[in-house]
């Protein structure tokens, strides 16, 4: 049976002081519910490395909790610094996510050229960085729903053959 447990990190200077809705989270909350996960977990941090590396550790290390979604700080701003917290805490990085994300999203628009989202493992959890904006939540999310149980069933160690 597949643990389908889901912590959602919106990182977020404008929604963690309160001055801006949490849309991104929400949308990926919902959407991820749809697909049959269940959201244990969702936090608003700022736009702080630390910050973002304290709870991503948290969730996997103390929670178990087998997949992590991260909305926002996946772009090129200063303050955006989502996919470097990741690469400290990840294991090793699974690049098809974030390039089968990107791809799709320069079908929309060419600013997802742009998008340093990644995606990894620590320990037994996956952790997807998407961006922040609700469209590219939806879009981005859409993309790897598809693969997200068999990376869940794998990464807890399921032994048996990827092909039937």
């Amino acid at each position: 049976m597949i643990d389908k447990r889901v912590a959602i990190l919106v990182v977020s200077d404008k929604a963690s002081r309160g001055e801006r809705e949490d849309k991104g989270g929400n949308i990926a909350g919902e959407l991820l519910q749809k697909y049959g996960f269940n959201i244990v977990e969702k936090r608003i941090v700022p736009d702080e490395k630390e910050k973002i590396i304290e709870v991503l550790k948290e969730w996997s290390d103390i929670s178990n909790i087998p997949l992590i979604i991260t909305t926002g700080g996946t772009g090129v701003s200063p303050r955006d610094v989502t996919p470097q917290a990741t690469k400290e805490v990840i294991e090793f990085e699974i690049p098809g996510i974030g390039e089968a994300m990107r791809a799709r999203s320069l079908e929309i628009t060419p600013h997802a050229m742009l998008s340093r989202a990644i995606a990894g493992i620590r320990k037994k959890s996956l952790i997807i960085n998407l961006p922040g904006s609700p469209p590219g939540v939806k879009d981005n999310l859409l993309v790897v729903i598809p693969a997200l149980e068999h990376a869940i069933l794998k990464i807890s160690g399921d032994q048996s053959e990827c092909v039937q």
